[in-house]
């Protein structure tokens, strides 16, 4: 029974329209944390989602140099000592504001779908009860 659990869990496929409305504030959340570059920013995004989302750099790179863009992350070059050459991000104070923003929404949006949800559950015990 948890062996068929874990698997159906493991078939979900996210939309690519639902993985990119996520990005940026996923992103920003994660470099909220601390300075991160590329590498560890795709490790962090496959521990928080439990292995769902499977980022790759052709995803990441391109937001990450509109996120440098926009002002909300900045971008530095380091080369630890024995290590190689990363490019490193970190959120600025308006990516901060716009993560802000971003939460704001996304908990508005799933508030709605919780809603949404427990009343088609209820809907469904109900009329499982009337059939049954």
């Amino acid at each position: 029974m948890y062996h068929a659990s874990m698997q159906a869990k493991r078939d979900v496929r996210i939309g690519k329209d639902l993985v990119a409305a996520s990005a940026m504030p996923l992103v920003l959340a994660i470099l909220d944390e601390g300075e991160s570059y590329g590498y560890a920013i795709l490790k962090r995004i496959d521990e928080l989602s439990g292995g769902e989302l499977e980022w790759t750099d052709g995803m990441l790179y391109p937001l990450l140099h509109r996120l440098d863009r926009l002002g909300y992350v900045e971008a530095r070059w380091d080369s630890p000592p024995g290590g190689r050459r990363r490019r490193y991000y970190r959120i600025t104070p308006g990516g901060r504001h716009a993560l802000s923003e971003q939460r704001r929404q996304w908990e508005v949006v799933s508030g709605a779908l919780e809603s949404a949800w427990h009343s088609f559950q209820a809907a469904s015990s109900a009329l499982g009860r009337v059939e049954g």
